[in-house]
């Protein structure tokens, strides 16, 4: 073919998915095997939100609601904000891809950092914009060097907080200081995928900012329903913004963007309230044991409020990825990320960390790293 391919498209290198688990299997010759590589949730999703879904398709014929409102409506019950402060999308990347197209142009800067989620940086090239990348120092944002980069191009700025894959969480001060040396040209997006796991009190109050942005960079928090509600597979977020970027939001939102199923399983997983707190409170437990575990195998586990966390694993990543598949255990790898001795797990059910550890334990020992 001869086609006119786009600078700035060509350029692109597609998000890496990876291969289904019963794929992996057949390719290593093991069954049964764990996923602990994607920060999902173990415990699934609400048995409210399940039973939600299967009594809603039998109306699958009819197109959703294109306003999304009873869930939008409980959304800002749950988060104490207005609807008109409210975006549903299709996953929280949607937002960051509304957030691209409604602010950025071709030239425009826009600023994350390395590393964090990689579709931050496509969406903006995919809008003919500028990446300007700055390294996590210590495995923390280096909130210093980003506004130290805000010129008169800069649009947008992202920020996962917590970051992934380091766990590592800017506190409310540390984020005001930040916040105050920007101008109001710019918006701050905190993608805050893992909060849910963050204890309250040591949050970004993000409506404060939200309400009064006068003199000051404005700011919009993401949240999904992906990881402590567990619902990954219905692909169901939100922003939570002023108003008036809201309104700009929609402009390029597509209509019926949130399907039927994910508005109904969102709605009664908000609803179920016990099984939220009930994966809360299990991955704080698990954290703990299996960071004690690791720590006693002469490992080192990095602090986290997530529901993931790094280990030094003193030796090859890679090579110790490869041989915990041999068990059907899977990990993420770090050395992609900049990180070649470090592998990244998900904290699991019980007898998933369980089957971790015995693995773990047989294989660090089987590669000398301790």
């Amino acid at each position: 073919m001869k086609l006119s391919i786009p600078e700035n498209i060509a350029a692109i290198t597609p998000y890496p998915p990876g291969k289904p688990l019963d794929e992996l299997e057949r390719e290593y010759g093991v069954t049964d095997s764990i996923k602990l590589a994607s920060n999902e949730n173990p415990w699934g999703p609400s048995p409210k939100a399940v039973e939600a879904i299967k009594e809603c398709l039998s109306g699958l014929h009819r197109y959703p609601d294109g306003s999304s409102f009873y869930l939008t409506e409980a959304v800002a019950r749950w988060m104490g904000s207005g609807m008109d402060e409210i975006v549903l999308g299709n996953g929280s990347n949607e937002i960051i891809e509304f957030l691209t197209k409604a602010f950025v142009m071709p030239g425009d800067e826009v600023i994350t950092s390395h590393p964090s989620f990689l579709m931050y940086q496509k969406f903006v090239q995919v809008r003919g914009g500028e990446n300007r990348v700055v390294e996590l120092k210590k495995m923390r944002h280096d909130l210093a060097e980003i506004a130290a980069m805000v010129n008169e191009r800069t649009r947008l700025i992202f920020i996962d907080n917590p970051n992934n894959p380091c766990a590592t969480f800017i506190g409310p001060d540390e984020f005001d200081a930040f916040v105050q040396k920007l101008p109001e040209t710019v918006i701050v997006v905190l993608d805050e995928a893992y909060v849910d796991f963050v204890q309250p009190e040591e949050r970004i109050d993000v409506l404060s900012y939200i309400r009064k942005p006068e003199g000051r960079a404005a700011v919009v928090a993401l949240r999904t329903f992906s990881k402590a509600f567990g619902l990954a597979g219905l692909r169901i977020g939100f922003g939570l913004m002023h108003p008036e970027i809201a309104m700009l939001l929609h402009r390029v939102r597509q209509p019926f963007n949130v399907n039927l199923p994910a508005q109904v399983g969102a709605l009664a997983a908000l609803e179920d309230t016990g099984h939220y707190n009930m994966t809360l409170n299990k991955t704080r437990s698990e954290r703990t044991r299996l960071q004690e575990a690791i720590n006693s195998l002469g490992c080192v586990p990095y602090p986290s409020e997530t529901n993931f966390f790094l280990i030094d694993v003193h030796g090859d990543a890679n090579v110790l990825y490869e041989a915990m598949l041999h068990k059907g255990v899977i990990v993420r790898s770090m050395s992609a990320y900049g990180y070649p001795q470090f592998i990244r797990i998900t904290i699991g059910t019980e007898a998933e960390n369980d089957r971790f550890l015995r693995a773990f334990e047989q294989t660090i020992a089987l590669l000398g790293y301790v």
